[in-house]
């Protein structure tokens, strides 16, 4: 028995890397798994291949009912693709759209949900997007935030940063695994242990490690460099930037980081970002162009 197993987050916040580290753990290599060999084991929601195939069509000329629609099928599609489980990309909130679930709870195994400090996505966004910081910000705090269908995916809704990581994360559940970015940084031997416990995954310590560190950043910028990645957007001078947590303090200025606080203080201290961030405002070590 299987099912669909939804690695689900906002975007820049560690999906990919956590991606690569399955890979490399339930691949057992000696060398670091190719980032763009990665659908082999984990597949994205809204990528165009399923949604032709149940459509019969381009999906750029599908019309979004027409996406809505067919999302159960697709994840059904999915589902069916494989004997055991399916570890499945999402950047959507966990919302219903025209009526219709973003994620069929059917299909559904259970969700590894990956939350980072919303102070560095907006930077690491800002540069995936090829746009301002300000712009970045504004893109995360817009309520219903929704991206257009384009030949490489269906639409998705992914909501603002607070919207997204509270419609997956509000009620504990024990389907659901919640890690944070910046202890996958600083704890990655017990954080991944954790998951890997949750997905009853037999994992002894010499494995895992192997994997953590066939999945370091420095290697998967390496492989970006050498061979490209094809989930890179066109927009974005690389995919894998910097892969570390803080950088906000030397980058950020005063209104930015309030602005950041102000959209999201809630869900910034349910998961341990407000406190750091007001000290800082009442003492800045350093306010960029304040």
């Amino acid at each position: 028995m299987g099912g669909l197993i939804w690695l689900a987050s906002y975007p820049k916040s560690g999906n990919t890397w956590t991606r690569a580290l399955l890979h490399n753990l339930i691949r057992q290599g000696d060398s670091t798994h190719s980032i763009n060999e990665m659908t082999g084991l984990t597949s994205t929601d809204n990528a165009p291949v399923w949604y032709e195939e149940v459509l019969g069509k381009e999906i750029v000329k599908a019309t979004q009912a027409e996406i809505a629609e067919a999302r159960p099928k697709v994840h059904k599609l999915i589902h069916d693709s494989s004997d055991g489980f399916v570890f499945l990309k999402t950047h959507n909130a966990l919302v219903a759209h025209l009526d219709v679930p973003l994620i069929t709870s059917k299909w559904t195994a259970g969700a590894i949900y990956i939350v980072r400090n919303p102070l560095d996505v907006a930077i690491s966004y800002a540069h995936h997007m090829n746009v301002s910081i300000d712009e970045s910000i504004e893109v995360m705090g817009e309520k219903g935030r929704w991206t257009d269908t384009h030949e490489k995916g269906a639409y998705q809704i992914l909501g603002s940063w607070t919207e997204n990581v509270e419609s997956w994360t509000r009620k504990p559940n024990p389907s659901l695994f919640v890690m944070r970015y910046e202890d996958m940084l600083t704890k990655g031997k017990e954080t991944f242990g954790r998951l890997c416990a949750w997905l009853n995954l037999d994992v002894d310590e010499a494995r895992l490690l192997k994997a953590i560190e066939l999945s370091s950043f420095d290697k998967l910028q390496s492989q970006e460099q050498e061979a490209g990645f094809k989930e890179k957007p066109q927009a974005a001078e690389r995919f894998f930037r910097e892969g570390k947590a803080g950088q906000w303090k030397n980058t950020l200025n005063v209104a930015q980081i309030r602005r950041i606080v102000r959209d999201h203080k809630a869900q910034m201290a349910k998961y341990g970002y407000l406190d750091e961030a007001e000290r800082f405002l009442i003492k800045p070590d350093r306010a960029v162009g304040a």
